[in-house]
């Protein structure tokens, strides 16, 4: 029997739809959010899909209402899905999921794994949500094409994409991570985490670590054609623009000038150990000052 799930709202955009929904999740033992942008090729049949994975304290909503991916998505013919980071409000019995005062434990703060530690174990359980439930769920009610499924996310969510991909990479055909999380295992704050949902027994966090993972079992090409191998690599097979030196900056350019302005302030620039005033970096970052007309100043 296919699960059910509920339109909140539908909303037409660059051609077109984005929806918001909510479903009975077998995984998380309560009702869980999540957005789809189904482009205007769906109409046609089957598009690609891809599951973006939010970072600590998103809901379905940051992704959705700030990345403005939806008008490229549209071009590419690309359906977009956004969960939850964890499980929230009341189970099936009306207990509170639980939740815990630091930001990065308890809700929103789902880390894309399975607990096995009280009380998480009852609720959290975002890999199989994330790795099972949800595709399933996405396959059954929209134009998805399972084929061609990938997953991406940010930070948590990089963490959680990369790990999830680096176990089934029959299911997603791809994985990307913006400044993911990529060895929780060997950080203070990861090993809190990891301790709170799985436990004090450290090979149980390899399972959620994508490092660890990578160690473990290299992931091999899947196409030998398309791949180079390290034996029958050679600078040869570079294309010979991407090995030519970048060319000298025209003595006319904003490089150019801007390098010839802090040459003539050296005498009088700070050290590497002074913090700017506009910038709030050490200084020189003078790419990163909001007053162009400052650039190259002795701040």
């Amino acid at each position: 029997m296919t699960a059910s799930i509920e339109t909140v709202s539908q909303h037409k955009t660059h051609g077109g739809t984005l929806g918001y929904y909510r479903h009975a999740s077998d995984s998380c033992r309560c009702d869980m959010r999540f957005t789809v942008f189904t482009p205007p090729q769906a109409a046609d049949g089957p598009v690609p899909v891809v599951f973006w994975l939010s970072g600590l304290t998103c809901t379905e909503d940051n992704f959705t209402t700030k990345a403005g991916a939806y008008g490229v998505a549209a071009e590419l013919g690309l359906m977009v899905v956004a969960p939850d980071t964890s499980p929230r409000g009341a189970d099936r019995d009306g207990t509170d999921v639980p939740d815990d005062e630091a930001y990065d434990l308890g809700q929103g703060a789902g880390f894309y794994l399975d607990a096995t530690e009280a009380p998480w174990n009852t609720h959290f359980n975002m890999y199989s949500y994330i790795a099972g439930e949800l595709p399933a769920l996405i396959d059954a009610h929209f134009p998805a094409d399972p084929a061609k499924r990938s997953i991406m996310g940010h930070s948590m969510g990089g963490h959680g994409a990369l790990t999830i991909w680096l176990k089934n990479t029959d299911m997603f055909a791809s994985a990307s991570g913006i400044a993911p999380i990529c060895a929780p295992m060997h950080c203070a704050w990861g090993e809190k985490v990891l301790n709170a949902y799985l436990g004090p027994d450290r090979a149980a966090w390899e399972d959620y670590d994508a490092t660890a993972l990578v160690t473990a079992q290299p992931i091999a090409p899947k196409s030998s054609s398309t791949r180079a191998s390290p034996t029958s690599f050679s600078t040869s097979s570079i294309p010979p623009c991407s090995r030519m030196p970048a060319p000298p900056p025209a003595r006319n350019s904003p490089c150019a000038a801007r390098t010839a302005t802090i040459t003539a302030i050296s005498s009088s620039r700070p050290s590497s150990a002074t913090i700017c005033a506009i910038t709030q970096r050490r200084w020189p970052h003078c790419d990163h000052c909001p007053r162009p007309a400052k650039k190259g100043c002795a701040y």
